[in-house]
Order: C-alpha cells, then structure tokens, then sequence
C-alpha cells in the first residue's frame, strides 16, 4: 500500500522563510494561488524527520522556482542524510539513490527517490517556493490475525517497532531483505521473515512470489544466491510455511525441485559426515569464525529434517535425505564461542550444558539481529524468564538509540558513549550509525531497516 506522510518535525533549516508551513497537512494539489509556503534564498537548507523510517521517496509541490537545482540526501539516521558519498562514514548510494540532484519547477508535483529513510535534507541552488513536501511510504497494509496485547510496555515497543519492519520489507511486490540497500530476495535471510509475516498474517502471498522468484531465478545445479546454505534455508522456510499456512497447492508445486535440490545437497555430504560444498556461510559475524562450519552442519541437518518431512506430506520417497541426515549426525558439533551457532544447534540435534551456558553467558552480548529467533528460542528451551530478559535488553537498547525499525545488525557494545540516531553526536559521543558496523555493512551503509531483524515478533508469540 502507498500511503503519504508529512513531516513530523524540522531538525534544522538556514536561509528559508516559514518553514513551519511544511509541517502543515494541505491539500495535495499544486494551484495558482498558494497562501502558506516555505521560501528558499539560494544557499538554504532545510532537514526534515518523518518520525518514522519510510520505504519510498519524497512528492514535492513546487509553487515557484523555474528550473531550481537542488540536492536530495536520504537517510536513515539524522548524520547519515548530512552525509557525503565515501568518506571515512562510507556514505553509499549502492542499490537505491538516496544522494542526488535534481531540478524543481512552478507549479510542479514530482516525486524523488525510492529508498529507506527518516530523514531528509533539501539543499537549494536557487530561489524557490514549496508547498509540501510530503514522504510516499509503500508498506503492507494487511488485518493483522496477532498482536501483542500483553501488558509489558516494553514488549509492546518491541513487537510494533519488529512489525513495522517487516512490514516495510514486504510492502511491495517481493519480500525484500532492507528497504535502503539489499532491495533483493536474499532467500536464506528470509527464514525471520516468514516467522514474523505467518505470526502476524498466516498466508502471505509476497512470501509464496518470493519462494518461486527465487526458485525461478535458480535451476539446479545452482545454489540460491550463489550460497549453498541459501538453498538449505529455502527448504526450511518452505517447511515452516507449509507447517504454519497449511497451504499444501502451493507445497506441490515446489515437489520436483524439493527433490532435485534434496538429492544435490546429498552429493556434497561425504559418507563419513564431511561437508564438501563450494562455499560455507551462516552469517556475518561468524563468518571465517572457528564455528562457522558448525553452524552450517546445523543449518544442513535442519533443512534435511525438514525434506523427510514434507516427502512424507508429498507422497515421495525421503530415502535420500534419511541417508544425508544420518551422514551429517556422524560428526559431533563443539560450539566454541558462537551463540548464533548454538542457536542453531538448538533445532538441529539440541543442547548441552556448555551450549546453555555460552547462550546466557553476558546476556544479550554477543547477539545478531538475523540470528535473535533462534538464540532467545534456545534459550527459552531451557530458561523463559532469562531469554525475555535478553530480549528486552538487545531490542531495548536500539530502541533508546531511536530506532523506529530493527536494524541488519546490532552490537549491545555499539550502545555505550554514542548518539542516537535522531540527534547529532555531541562532543565526544560515537555516531551511533556512521561509526559503527563491520563486514558489509561499515557506517552508513549499515541498513536499519532490515526483515531478518523481525522474527522476534515469532518468539514473542510463543514465548511472551
């Protein structure tokens, strides 16, 4: 659904007249007689906060200014809209403009950019004269079947704000991995996504398109995404799917290729339990990690439960994958310091005393946001009341940083001596955006606006 939004508040302006006007729901329709506008001296600026992260880009109504350049910054924390591409930040346009120029014009309606963003800063090279300026956010506008009604407050934060996540993620055509960067079917990062979308909704019919886009865009021999481990999640969304939905049509039609697919991961399982696939990966921070082969021996006995169990729904023979798993339990899994390794163990094979004490051990220090659901399902396994406990304390510490969205991925650590993310950094504060992150995802590049980050909203339904 496309929805418009006027700005919230004004987070600094300079050589602009009645500013405050912008903040003033008018109609949208441009006329030839315009009474409250925004003046603009060349050399003006003005940084405006929508209040909430939005998926989508600006409508402008420009009642002067003939042929007027402006500069267009996006961004999803306030320094990151007062940003310049590079830099030291790593300030990025990758996968969606959210820097640029552009020109305005009299009596004009137009809309800029397609992004992820809360902020906007409009720098102007000439005079002009605006009426609005107004966000178009696409979201997924759907009766919810769940909600939250418990009466923990902070709960409540947290399960609206991981809503409106996943929420933005799925609301256009396919489920997407981060409205900013990432706007792609990174299927083996959907699993949380579906968690939240079939807690919230049951069927999803942006779920199903992506399960057979990314099934369409990948014939066997290849590997989803080019990650062997994304095609071993597609058969455990599509389990989960089928075991939450019920929707078994949609369960047939996937029969060949859940066959085909289970019989090539069956080839790179050596007889005596060794993984011999072209290349390994679980997530960021484990990435290259002592447990890293851990976590995707879990991840393949996973999806090979998960093949047995929809060849029985779907009339077809498992044998294949009964001997797969069976080769994958010869070897024993020593988690060594990785807690989304042991989540992960959790629903492969379970846990023992030292996987339940690295678990809990500094508490939320050490989470991820795409590996929270099976963490805190882990730990819930065997402690309810310390699992909530961590919870709050990683969802709550980004939401006391400003976060109206759940973030591609959060260190406890990154919280101590830093700004949030609607204020600039005062003098010695880290910027809680720009100075942080790893991997991918240095400074401003950093999504904060990530699905993965939303299957919270699934352990919060069974376990909250």
């Amino acid at each position: 659904m496309r929805e418009y939004i006027f700005p919230k508040g004004i987070k600094a302006q300079y050589l602009v007249k009645n500013e405050d006007t912008l903040l003033k729901k008018q109609p949208m329709q441009i006329g030839l007689a315009e009474r409250e506008t925004s003046v603009f001296s060349e050399g003006g600026y003005v940084i405006l906060d929508y209040g909430k992260e939005m998926n989508g880009g600006i409508r402008i109504l420009t009642y002067l200014g003939e042929n007027v350049k402006i500069r267009v910054r996006f961004g999803e924390s306030l320094t990151e809209c007062c940003s310049d591409i590079g830099g030291e930040q790593n300030a990025t346009n990758d996968h969606a403009l959210r820097d640029f120029y552009t020109y305005l014009q009299n009596y004009s309606d137009m809309t800029f950019g397609n992004t992820g963003f809360r902020f906007v800063r409009l720098d102007f090279y000439g005079e002009a004269t605006v009426k609005s300026v107004v966000a178009v956010n696409h979201i997924l506008k759907k009766p919810a079947t769940y909600l939250y009604n418990g009466e923990d407050k902070l709960i409540k934060s947290i399960f609206e704000t991981a809503k409106r996540t996943v929420d933005l993620c799925a609301g256009q055509d396919y489920l997407w991995d981060g409205v900013k960067r990432d706007r792609l079917v990174w299927i083996g990062d959907s699993h949380p996504e579906m968690l939240a979308l079939t807690s919230l909704y049951g069927r999803s019919a942006v779920m199903e398109r992506s399960l057979d886009f990314i099934k369409d865009q990948t014939p066997l021999p290849y590997w989803m995404n080019n990650i062997p481990m994304y095609s071993m999640w597609w058969i455990i969304i599509l389990a989960d799917y089928y075991e939450k939905t019920g929707n078994k049509a949609f369960l047939e039609k996937q029969a060949d290729y859940l066959c085909g697919l289970v019989y090539q991961i069956s080839t790179c399982v050596k007889e005596d339990g060794e993984l011999n696939y072209p290349f390994y990966f679980v997530d960021w921070p484990s990435s290259n990690q002592p447990d890293e082969a851990n976590g995707v021996r879990a991840i393949n006995i996973i999806a090979m439960k998960k093949a047995i169990e929809l060849q029985k729904v779907l009339g077809r023979d498992d044998k294949t994958a009964k001997m797969t798993l069976d080769r994958l339990l010869l070897k024993p899994m020593k988690i060594q310091k990785s807690k989304q390794a042991a989540g992960l163990k959790f629903f492969a094979v379970g846990l023992d005393e030292e996987d339940k004490a690295l678990l809990t051990d500094g508490n939320a220090k050490g989470m991820s946001t795409f590996m929270s659901y099976y963490i805190l399902k882990a730990v819930a396994s065997f402690d309810k009341v310390k699992a909530t406990k961590m919870m709050k304390e990683y969802y709550g510490a980004m939401l006391n940083k400003g976060a109206t969205t759940f973030w591609e991925d959060f260190d406890i650590e990154w919280a101590k001596g830093s700004c949030r993310i609607d204020e600039f950094p005062k003098e010695g504060e880290k910027d809680i955006h720009g100075d942080f992150g790893a991997y991918c995802y240095k400074g401003f590049r950093h999504s904060l606006c990530h699905g993965w980050s939303a299957g919270v909203i699934a352990f919060i339904k069974e376990e909250c």
